[in-house]
């Protein structure tokens, strides 16, 4: 009993040391520190502090370019191979010939499919709001489509300008060809592409979780707490939030492999889902859905009447758009619609470029944390 207590004297001795030599730490005071300093770097915003702000963003982009500089030059081979196939491309584009024709059609469809990638990765991004852009772009381009085809009774839209704008064809179908199926098929192309591109919009945080995995993150490690907690609200969760998407993180932490998540992922959001969002589009747009739909508006008791009307102006105007019949103008509804999505739009885009700056500003301001810490560890 002795020879333990004089033991524990020793220890205590030894830890009272190390405390007044700085190297003890104090758990609590650690994670107290921590605190401090996450919610220095979340005030770190152009509302509040926007020249520091500014300042951090700017020095986190040379820190970037640094970074991707020093990878660049290590990896010449493919940077060199990477510029010649692009002067090719360039002289292959600008030199007149008759390989122009081939030329023109393979950057329309570039375009196109470019075009609804990225919506996709934006639609995966959430523009910093969460918001979807199948409600904002592919939804209403599904919809636009499936109500062309019920009232030309064709989906052979004259190309161009469509798909800049529908518009029916000179000779129309008969009425009732129009089948589900052949609006899918109409719209396959742009859907599939939105799919693929919600796909590698989930791939950044798969690797940066598998970096912070195969880096040998510490328990003690301040973002390895934050994933933690994530994946506890998630499990606790009854009910997913849309508003942010957990597979890429789980995925990458738990060092599932790259084609086995990227190829699940690719599977269910460009065909299992796409199909699903096509089908209840195409049904809730079509033609005896929407009549029914304005006569449940007018037989609202008191207002129905009211509301009934714009929108069997709004129908009525967008099928002499359909017949080429614009001598009519656009109604006043239309207009307004229109200025509403487009500042709706605007505002969204304002926001996610807010939010990118407001994040860079704090990474470069973790940095400067973290350089800190590690000089204090060292005296």
């Amino acid at each position: 009993m002795a020879e333990n207590g004089k033991n524990c004297d020793q220890r205590r001795v030894a830890m009272n040391k190390e405390h007044h030599n700085g190297n003890f730490t104090d758990p609590s005071s650690v994670n107290e520190k921590k605190r401090r300093e996450r919610e220095e770097r979340q005030n770190i915003v152009l509302w509040r502090q926007p020249l520091i702000t500014l300042q951090y963003f700017s020095l986190e982009i040379l820190v970037i370019l640094k970074e991707w500089t020093s990878k660049l030059w290590h990896r010449q081979s493919i940077v060199v191979s990477f510029l010649l196939l692009l002067a090719v491309l360039i002289a292959t584009y600008y030199v007149e010939g008759v390989h122009q024709q081939y030329v023109q059609r393979i950057e329309k469809q570039f375009l196109l499919y470019a075009y609804w990638i990225g919506l996709g990765i934006l639609s995966s991004v959430g523009l910093g709001t969460g918001l979807h852009t199948f409600l904002l772009y592919l939804g209403p381009h599904i919809a636009s489509v499936t109500l062309a085809a019920y009232e030309c009774n064709s989906v052979n839209f004259p190309e161009p300008p469509y798909p800049d704008q529908i518009i029916c064809p000179d000779e129309e179908g008969t009425e009732g060809t129009i089948s589900l199926w052949s609006i899918i098929s109409k719209v396959r192309i742009e859907a599939c592409m939105w799919g693929i591109g919600t796909a590698i919009g989930e791939l950044p945080p798969y690797f940066m979780a598998r970096a912070a995995r195969l880096s040998g993150a510490e328990p003690d490690d301040e973002e390895y707490q934050e994933f933690e907690e994530m994946l506890e609200h998630a499990e606790s969760a009854q009910i997913p939030n849309p508003l942010f998407d957990l597979a890429g993180i789980t995925c990458g932490h738990f060092l599932v492999p790259f084609w086995t998540f990227f190829g699940a992922t690719l599977i269910g959001k460009a065909i299992i889902k796409m199909h699903i969002q096509k089908i209840f589009v195409i049904i809730t747009f079509s033609k005896h859905i929407v009549e029914q739909m304005v006569a449940f508006i007018g037989a609202v008791p008191g207002i129905g009447p009211s509301l009934q009307k714009p929108f069997q102006e709004y129908l009525e105007a967008q099928r002499q758009k359909l017949h080429h019949k614009s001598e009519m103008g656009t109604p006043q509804g239309e207009n307004w619609l229109s200025w509403m999505f487009e500042k709706l739009v605007v505002v969204m885009v304002c926001y996610f470029i807010l939010s990118i700056i407001n994040s860079m500003a704090q990474s470069y301001a973790k940095r400067i944390q973290q350089r800190l810490n590690s000089e204090e560890k060292t005296k």
